[in-house]
């Protein structure tokens, strides 16, 4: 399979994914699309600065653009690419980010890990205020 067909395949699936199998809908909710317009850009940036700078290079036969001489810097715009990136680029990184979602949707829909799994892990306020209340009401007695 080529990058394209395979770039296509993951936004078809996770499309599925979420529309039809887990049924969250998140394609459908405002909330999914601006975070999306957020994350967008910092992955057009890092894109841009692996493929820009040569760090990341894709052969012509498996993106729609061409490939470039070993010795010159893919186009910024155009040929298949934006900023610097080949296209699919921005197709695999929306089925990652939806697939995301996805799962943490419906993984917190079914109450998976709640809670943490220590009583102190993520609640420094909730022990400051017990050894506060602790030492508080030892000072009564």
């Amino acid at each position: 399979m080529t990058y394209t067909q395979l770039a296509v395949t993951g936004v078809i699936a996770a499309v599925v994914l979420d529309m039809v199998i887990v049924r969250t809908q998140l394609l459908r909710r405002r909330v999914f699309w601006v975070s999306y317009a957020i994350i967008l850009p910092f992955q057009l940036m890092t894109n841009g600065v692996l493929t820009g700078t040569r760090t990341v290079r894709y052969s012509g036969d498996a993106i729609i653009g061409s490939s470039t001489p070993a010795n010159a810097r893919p186009a910024f715009i155009g040929d298949g690419r934006i900023c610097y990136a080949p296209v699919e680029d921005v197709l695999f990184g929306f089925a990652l980010i939806l697939l995301t979602l996805v799962m943490w949707v419906w993984l917190g829909r079914r109450g998976v890990q709640r809670t943490p799994i220590s009583s102190s892990v993520g609640r420094p306020l909730a022990r400051l205020r017990q050894s506060k209340s602790s030492t508080s009401s030892g000072d009564s007695a």
